[in-house]
Formats: structure tokens, C-alpha cells, sequence
């Protein structure tokens, strides 16, 4: 397993993966330096995330190895269908899976996501619009959500 540490505007963005695909990006609240040469297994990654947080990219395209249980993954499969710039309430997840009883357990999944920003549980809010919980902190998910939804400029004219 190779890991590679990158600046972001929310943080330093730590990235672990291996030829199998990335297994894991998430957010230091720490000091951490970035890695002066990033292995080329997660070059792509880096890549990628550099040109989201530029706004020139709204999906990801490197391969990923995320490693959770069967329930996890399908909650996680889910998420990524969430299109870029949307939002949906755990509610509307628990409908897609075909289990609304199981809320709790797709944000249990949801907070367990070990591929922050690429399966976008930012993306994730409560029925009643609220921002809800994110472990990244609040202001991050706020952060994420504006970065996904510039607002339009109205015209004078």
C-alpha cells in the first residue's frame, strides 16, 4: 500500500492505494507536508483531485478499492450515482435500496466512507434540507457543496 499526501483547499488530502485502485482519500485536520514525489499508482488520483478542486473536473475516472462490507459497498455504489452539483436525503438512498427501515444503517455506511470526496457523501443531506453530520466537519461539506453549485451571477439587463 502507497500513500501520498496533497494540498487542497479544505486540508491536506491524504490518498493510500496500490495497482488494485485507491482504497482510501480523506481530509488531515494535522500539518503534514505534501509528498515531494507522489508513487504512480496514485498519480492519476492526484491528479484528478487537483483539477475537482480547480473546477475543471465534476467526475473521477481512477480506479478504486474501497474496502468495506457488501452493505457498505452497495451504499457506496449508490452515492456515486448522486450527479454532481445534486443532493439527496438518506431517505431517498434507503428508497433506491428498497429498504427504508435500513436509515440508520445507510448513515452508518455514509459516515464509514473511506473515499472522501470521489464517493460523495457530501452530497448527502437531511430530508428536511439540513446539512446534517459529515466527518469532515460541517464547514467542509458547506465548502463542497458551494464548489459543486457556483451561484449564477444575475444578469443587470
Amino acid at each position: 500500500m502507497q500513500t501520498a499526501y496533497i494540498h487542497s483547499p479544505l486540508g491536506i488530502t491524504r490518498i493510500t492505494g496500490d495497482e488494485n485502485g485507491v482504497t482510501e482519500i480523506s481530509v488531515r485536520n494535522e500539518e503534514q507536508p505534501p509528498t515531494a514525489k507522489i508513487p504512480k499508482t496514485l498519480q492519476e488520483a492526484a491528479k484528478q483531485l487537483a483539477e475537482y478542486f480547480d473546477g475543471k473536473r465534476t467526475e473521477f475516472t481512477f480506479k478504486l478499492n474501497p474496502q468495506g462490507t457488501e452493505f457498505q459497498q452497495r451504499v457506496w455504489q449508490e452515492l456515486r450515482s448522486i450527479p454532481f452539483g445534486k443532493t439527496v436525503s438518506y431517505m431517498d438512498i434507503t428508497k433506491k435500496l428498497g429498504d427504508i427501515k435500513a436509515i440508520r444503517a445507510v448513515a452508518s455506511a455514509n459516515g464509514k466512507n473511506p473515499l472522501w470526496i470521489v464517493v460523495p457523501c457530501h452530497r448527502v443531506i437531511g430530508t428536511d434540507g439540513s446539512l446534517t453530520g459529515y466527518a469532515g466537519g460541517l464547514w467542509r461539506k458547506k465548502w463542497l457543496l458551494e464548489h459543486e453549485t457556483p451561484s449564477m451571477q444575475q444578469s443587470l439587463f
